[in-house]
């Protein structure tokens, strides 16, 4: 079997997989998403990537059962014959009213697909990541910030901002004209040897890698930050980088046209993203 996809139970292919058009995720955007990165067969951080989505899903009210999803996880990527893979599991509240009422939705749309993933090369790694500063705003108020939402209409437009600039990635401040996170990504600075980035409280949504690179870096020695950052102190940081879960630790050397420091990756950005590798063999 081949593009084969696991939706509420069943493997089956992609180009049958099909959703109620009455589903709460594709009417309201009401439901949960993680993406995730397979090496050789074994999915990294899998459990620290359950257990967000269960904590998010209880929050939502969507009853979810992990032991299920890991399940489904392994038996996609078994069906398609993959080991190094890029996942995504996808929830919903499933199938209920047309009128916006959450307590009609009776059981969730589970989704499960994976894919060949090829990593950027690694000139990618040693030019590093371009960036804009988005004009849409992270809401450091909102209960949504740190949930990982199918409602993903911000990253969306943030990253088309990037795209119209010719860059990879957009910044978005918060409401509070602070550094929150990228489009797609955690960010860390570099400012006097301290690794720096933006808390919790910032209305970012707090990766599974940017929690890898702050356990990390403690084990490492290197003194850690988590507070509010200007966006001035991105041009007087000494290197700067993004996170996820697909693009690992990709340098940052370049924002609205001005370099970053030097213009290119730090001596400390490469430090973690070869430890974050040696990391990601050993297990």
């Amino acid at each position: 079997m081949s593009n084969v996809v696991f939706l509420n139970g069943s493997l089956v292919p992609r180009s049958r997989a099909n959703v109620s058009a009455l589903d709460y995720g594709f009417l309201y955007g009401a439901g949960l998403f993680e993406t995730m990165r397979s090496y050789e067969g074994q999915v990294f951080c899998l459990e620290s990537h359950l257990s967000r989505l269960s904590r998010s899903a209880e929050l939502l009210g969507i009853p979810v059962i992990i032991s299920e999803l890991r399940d489904a996880i392994r038996e996609t990527l078994e069906a398609n014959r993959l080991s190094n893979a890029r996942i995504r599991v996808t929830i919903s509240a499933g199938e209920g009213e047309m009128y916006p009422n959450p307590k009609t939705c009776r059981k969730p749309t589970i989704l499960v697909m994976a894919e060949l993933y090829q990593p950027y090369p690694q000139e990618v790694y040693r030019r590093g990541f371009r960036a804009v500063i988005s004009s849409i705003r992270r809401n450091s108020q909102s209960p949504l910030s740190g949930l990982k939402s199918a409602s993903y209409l911000e990253s969306l437009l943030a990253r088309q901002q990037a795209r119209e600039k010719g860059c990879d990635e957009a910044i978005c401040l918060n409401d509070r004209g602070f550094l929150a996170e990228a489009s797609m990504s955690n960010i860390f600075l570099v400012s006097e040897g301290i690794l720096r980035t933006p808390g919790e409280g910032s209305g970012i949504l707090p990766g599974i890698t940017r929690s890898v690179i702050l356990e990390l870096a403690g084990k490492l020695g290197i003194s850690v930050l988590e507070e509010d950052i200007r966006p001035i102190e991105l041009f007087q940081s000494q290197e700067a980088f993004l996170t996820n879960s697909l693009i690992e630790v990709m340098p940052l050397t370049e924002i609205e046209g001005k370099p970053v420091a030097s213009g290119r990756p730090g001596a400390l950005s490469q430090r973690i993203l070869t430890e974050y590798r040696e990391l990601v063999l050993t297990g």
